[in-house]
């Protein structure tokens, strides 16, 4: 509820930072703008929320309305692009990064304007296509992934889901029955994909690869529920299994991801009080971080027990990251690298 904070009268400083993974050191840091934002955001968002992706040779650093730039390893800026400005609803500011395919770049812009996907060129930052969508604000991340010779990019939306073709922007099937507010991202299983949505209503459904056109309501969707599913919050999928949370509240499911059967009923994750952060599955075990700071690890499977419960007594709002042994938790003043024995 509510909407974003006033317009900032101040100019914020956006930078790039490249961390050592063994120490925590700053190796370098860049600052590619600087700029006075146009619109306020909500209380518990920030102007960097979208996430920068790589393919280990360049970053591509995501600011939204503030740009997207191309960095080396070393942090030189090897291109720039601006995409305009954003109108978010009810001022809560930006959220969707970019998801990259090869030498593609795929940018979501769905906002109160008119709305759009671009696809562009990796190495240059040309556009390749861009088409307009219908859509309000949404602040998901599109998931890229090949299916039978054609590679998909798969859209979650408040009107539609919807898969493009990669190499043209073409649609290649949509369909409806989504909820408001858009934020998860949409994940592959198997032949299908399976997107959702949390706000003011729940809905989840698994839709086939083969579609083709406007499947709303035909057999093509494999499954769906209307009892629970995330707002903030991706899903996360281990061995067949789906595991998410209901809305913001700390209360997950268990669901089986081929048919949709519930495996475990709504439960409430041990002294966590709401969530933004996306659950992570790493070594046999579902991470949850709360906003109240607490990291909730639970075994995996039909009937999960609680491993630990640990405090970090700031607010967790970013996805942790689990490479190799080390898990990398954000909170909102420190980043923390955790490692196993």
């Amino acid at each position: 509820g509510g909407g974003g904070g006033g317009v900032p009268t101040t100019v914020f400083a956006f930078t790039v930072l490249c961390l050592d993974r063994a120490s925590g050191d700053v190796v370098w840091q860049q600052k590619v703008a600087e700029s006075k934002p146009h619109e306020g955001v909500h209380p518990t968002n920030t102007y960097a929320s979208g996430s920068a992706v790589t393919d280990g040779k360049r970053i591509y650093a995501w600011f939204g309305s503030f740009g997207m730039y191309c960095l080396d390893l070393e942090g030189k800026l090897l291109w720039q692009k601006d995409f305009g400005d954003m109108r978010t609803r009810n001022s809560f500011g930006e959220g969707g990064s970019p998801a990259l395919h090869g030498n593609t770049l795929v940018i979501p812009w769905d906002h109160e304007g008119q709305s759009k996907l671009y696809a562009v060129d990796a190495t240059s930052g040309e556009e390749k296509w861009s088409v307009d969508r219908d859509e309000p604000t949404t602040w998901s991340t599109p998931l890229i992934t090949e299916y039978d010779g054609r590679v998909h990019v798969i859209t979650n939306g408040t009107n539609r889901v919807r898969s493009y073709d990669l190499e043209n922007g073409k649609i290649i099937w949509e369909c409806g029955g989504q909820v408001a507010n858009p934020i998860p991202t949409p994940l592959r299983f198997g032949d299908s994909v399976i997107v959702m949505t949390g706000y003011r209503g729940f809905s989840i459904m698994s839709i086939k690869l083969d579609s083709s056109g406007d499947v709303t309501d035909t057999d093509k969707v494999n499954w769906k529920r209307s009892d629970a599913a995330p707002y903030v919050s991706s899903p996360v999928l281990l061995d067949g299994r789906l595991y998410f949370t209901k809305s913001r509240d700390a209360i997950y499911s268990i669901v089986n991801a081929t048919n949709g059967e519930v495996i475990l009923a709504p439960s409430r994750l041990d002294e966590i009080d709401s969530t933004y952060a996306s659950p992570i599955a790493a070594n046999g075990h579902i991470f949850f971080a709360g906003r109240n700071g607490t990291v909730t690890v639970l075994s995996a499977g039909d009937k999960p027990e609680v491993v630990s419960v640990n405090k970090m007594e700031e607010t967790i709002d970013a996805s942790p990251v689990a490479i190799g042994k080390q898990l990398f938790v954000r909170t909102v003043k420190h980043l923390y690298c955790i490692e196993g024995k």
